[in-house]
């Protein structure tokens, strides 16, 4: 079957290179860094949070998992409102201020969640937090405005990594710093100086070259953006393809350490073979990410994000059927390689759709689609546990990621350069 052509409106050529910041590398490089400080400290608290509870007043043990799971999703839940709004915001203003902005109102709200006497202090706090978030949003907008359209997807397999790096130290920093202070409130206030570290590093090491659009180009809404999103059959496709694989990633997380449980007993060091099996996806998205990022920018970004689909599928059904450790450990890396260039790939095939005044916008969106899938996915995966058994978890993130390959395909046109929108 010949493949969908681009649904955008062709304009003048432009070169590939347009609009690019003279500095880019040493932007996008600090970019990185800020990702990993930005994203290591946020997931120090995700090991804490259940410990914490206790000293919340949250003592039974069915409460302490109710509450676990809701802290975990509420900030995601409602940033996925706010984060479309923050992008318009960005949009007018500049990304660098809103990354300023959201750094500050995350070290604050950190500080809250460290002060706080009961469950629902807390939970208020991450709400809020939720409220002023759109960081990662930011982020992407920021180094997809100042890199040369060319390496669009390079950059943003970089910063991906830069994340992934930062999720998977964060969880061991957080819980050696408790058990070092022996205090659950200690890690709160450390990992809020180290958000307030990463504020200055984005004041001092990170230039925006940014214009402010006109006056009637600035009375834009967040409204505007979303019909705008709606009227292009390509970028809503990839607001679901972001949806569905965020939400096909996560509904396993939260059953992993259950399944090696399932399969190996009541070892000793069953944690440890946990963590193993639920971090060795992290560590093959780090090597992917970038690679595939890169490769998107060379072979197409429509065919890399198919082989990432085609490839997740094929390594995620047969862990249903797994019953040795170290098998199953080897498919969640094989999984892990194809999934670190979901992300990067579809979110530069987004930039290259989108005008560079207008994608703080549209990439608020689509952190709306991440939000939403990183909310839902536990939740849905956690119920089909629950109700008919782990293995049934591996089977439905299947079949959403092969569902989503077929959504791709039929959806998704490859962009082509003399189609590309104006700067």
């Amino acid at each position: 079957m010949a493949e969908p052509t681009a649904d955008v409106e062709p304009a003048a050529p432009a070169p590939a290179d347009a609009g690019a910041a003279a500095h880019w590398q040493k932007t996008l490089w600090a970019m990185v860094g800020i990702q990993f400080v930005m994203t290591m400290a946020f997931s120090m608290l995700t090991p804490i949070m259940p410990l914490f509870l206790p000293e919340l007043g949250v003592t039974n043990a069915a409460a302490i998992d109710i509450w676990a799971g809701i802290l975990s999703g509420v900030t995601s839940f409602i940033a996925a409102f706010a984060s479309p709004v923050w992008g318009r915001v960005a949009d007018r203003h500049g990304r660098k201020l809103m990354l300023l902005r959201s750094s500050v109102a995350i070290g604050f709200f950190t500080i809250l969640m460290g002060l706080s006497q009961n469950v629902w202090q807390f939970a208020g706090a991450r709400a809020l937090m939720g409220i002023f978030a759109g960081f990662s949003s930011s982020a992407i907008a920021l180094v997809a405005s100042q890199v040369p359209e060319s390496r669009l997807g390079y950059s943003l397999g970089w910063l991906s990594t830069g994340q992934l790096v930062g999720s998977l130290v964060g969880p061991i920093m957080g819980g050696a710093l408790a058990d070092l202070f022996g205090s659950y409130r200690i890690p709160f206030y450390l990992t809020a100086a180290t958000i307030f570290a990463a504020l200055g590093l984005v004041w001092f090491g990170v230039h925006e070259e940014f214009t402010r659009p006109g006056k009637g180009k600035a009375q834009g809404s967040v409204v505007a953006g979303l019909i705008a999103l709606l009227r292009s059959p390509t970028l809503l496709a990839l607001f679901f393809v972001l949806l569905m694989a965020q939400f096909g990633v996560r509904t396993v997380q939260p059953i992993v350490t259950l399944y090696v449980k399932e399969m190996v007993g009541n070892l000793p060091n069953v944690a440890t073979l946990a963590g193993i099996a639920f971090s060795i996806t992290g560590v093959a998205n780090v090597i992917s990410a970038p690679f595939l990022g890169n490769r998107s920018d060379r072979i197409g970004y429509r065919r890399v994000l198919l082989i990432a689909l085609l490839g997740s599928t094929l390594t995620t059904l047969p862990q249903a059927f797994t019953d040795n450790y170290w098998v199953f450990t080897g498919e969640r890396f094989a999984v892990g390689l194809f999934i670190g260039g979901l992300l990067p790939t579809a979110n530069a095939l987004v930039g290259r759709l989108v005008p560079r005044s207008d994608r703080g916008t549209i990439y608020g969106m689509t952190s709306s689609a991440m939000f939403m899938g990183n909310s839902l996915g536990p939740l849905f995966g956690g119920l089909l546990a629950a109700g008919f058994g782990l293995s049934w978890v591996f089977l439905m993130t299947g079949a959403v990621l092969a569902l989503n390959l077929v959504w791709v395909y039929y959806r998704v046109p490859e962009y082509h350069a003399n189609a590309e929108t104006p700067r």
